[in-house]
């Protein structure tokens, strides 16, 4: 707290101070700054507070005693000016002004103790249990000699306190006050990604059964014919061909109590259901055998690769180039390229007799395309194993059912062990039309 006389008060004194008077009155008028200790000691608080009441109070009689000797000497000298008179009231005016702003004072400080005892608590909870707790740094302002010392002293002069107790992130500082950030989001495991499906045409179907007529015979005897003579014949075939609908299931168990008190819970398993649905589904379309419940893949139903002779068949390119021509030469289009991510990092690997890069500038990333068609790198593939065509053309991927996610406690024991069971499921087809259209091989060179 700083107590000073207004520079007006003071000019004003010295105005109606008479001319050859030997001094002024002497003006005892502290000039320092008392800061606002707390402590838990309730006494201590009392002793330092009574101490400044005291020190206040003598001086506001100094201060009230000087301003009344200013104006009776004024009038004295039988020559008193409004002027003058109006400075000696605002000298007392302000001084009532600063009395008033000792009681705000003294109201704050039991603001302020109020307002940090619990901060003061829950710091000194740092010290429980242990053989000494941390000191405040309101206790070692309270308890500084030289702050006693300052205010039975008359409080004269300034007073610097330097806490060394500084608040850290520490125990028995400001570390019980820190909490952590908590990010609310589950972090999941990473999740493949599944780009075959969308390389096929896709449907729907109503039924268990997808039914189709695929044509397996065409024998062309179109022939420039004379007049009168026999037209050439031809001949055609179709067989009835069935893509029975397929079955994708699997399931969780959950106890009540998780699902009830981890409200983002039932989300999470509902994606992990649904990401495991399509990841069997994408191994299903590429390589499933057909056997049992499985779909027949289109790696199953490919032409497999017949290196045609005299061309060279060195590398993986040449190896690919080859099997898009062998597409060709069966009157199909091809639309793309499937294979593992470690046989395309071989091919963009592949440098020329310099050492520089085939596949342009390895700074850049470019989309993988090879011979002007997509490459679409899969994990689902076999290291060493790769597939070309047209896809669309080839099969055609019929949806019965898409994902469905139920939760139910009708399951065994469920009910009676506060269990809750998770069931993610999806029902299709994959019809081969035309397998043909996709050829299939392997990386391996004699």
């Amino acid at each position: 707290m700083k107590i000073m006389m207004p520079g007006a008060a003071q000019a004003a004194l010295s105005q109606v101070m008479p001319k050859g008077t030997a001094a002024p009155l002497p003006l005892s008028v502290p000039k320092a700054v008392i800061g606002t200790p707390r402590m838990e000691a309730a006494g201590s608080v009392d002793r330092l507070l009574a101490d400044v009441k005291a020190e206040l109070g003598r001086i506001g009689d100094d201060v009230r005693r000087t301003a009344e000797d200013a104006l009776s000497q004024a009038r004295a000298s039988g020559d008193v000016s409004a002027e003058v008179k109006a400075s000696a009231d605002k000298l007392l005016a302000e001084f009532h002004t600063l009395s008033g702003a000792q009681q705000k004072l003294e109201g704050k400080l039991e603001a302020l103790e109020t307002r940090n005892l619990d901060l003061e608590q829950a710091v000194a909870e740092g010290g429980r249990g242990r053989a000494s707790a941390a000191m405040t740094v309101g206790q070692e302002v309270a308890g500084d000699d030289s702050l006693r010392a300052y205010v039975t002293g008359g409080l004269q002069g300034n007073l610097v306190l330097r806490p060394k107790n500084a608040i850290t992130t520490a125990t028995g500082s400001a570390g019980g006050l820190i909490w952590p950030t908590e990010e609310r989001g589950a972090i999941g495991l990473p999740r493949q990604r599944l780009p075959v499906r969308a390389l096929l045409m896709q449907a729907t179907t109503d039924s268990n059964m997808v039914r189709y007529a695929r044509q397996t015979k065409r024998e062309n005897g179109a022939a420039m014919t004379a007049e009168g003579a026999a037209a050439p014949v031809s001949s055609y075939g179709w067989s009835q061909a069935d893509a029975p609908v397929r079955k994708i299931t699997h399931v969780t168990h959950i106890s009540d109590e998780a699902l009830a008190d981890a409200g983002q819970l039932q989300a999470e398993i509902d994606g992990e259901l649904r990401y495991g649905l399509d990841l069997e589904e994408e191994a299903q379309i590429l390589a499933g055998d057909g056997a049992g419940q499985n779909l027949t893949g289109l790696i199953t139903v490919a032409t497999a690769y017949a290196a045609p002779e005299g061309l060279p068949d060195e590398t993986r390119i040449d190896r690919l180039r080859l099997g898009l021509l062998q597409v060709a030469l069966a009157n199909f289009a091809a639309n793309g390229i499937t294979l593992h991510p470690i046989d395309w990092a071989a091919i963009e690997l592949l440098k020329d007799a310099q050492g520089r890069y085939i596949f342009g500038n390895p700074n850049e990333q470019a989309t993988p395309r090879l011979w002007g068609l997509d490459v679409i790198p899969t994990l689902s593939h076999s290291a060493g194993e790769w597939m070309c065509g047209n896809f669309q053309m080839a099969a055609t991927l019929y949806d019965r059912q898409e994902h469905e996610v139920l939760i139910s406690s009708e399951h065994g024991t469920n009910f009676i062990d506060g269990m809750k069971t998770m069931k993610g499921s999806k029902r299709l087809a994959l019809a081969n039309k035309r397998p043909a259209a996709l050829v299939t091989g392997g990386f391996t060179f004699a």
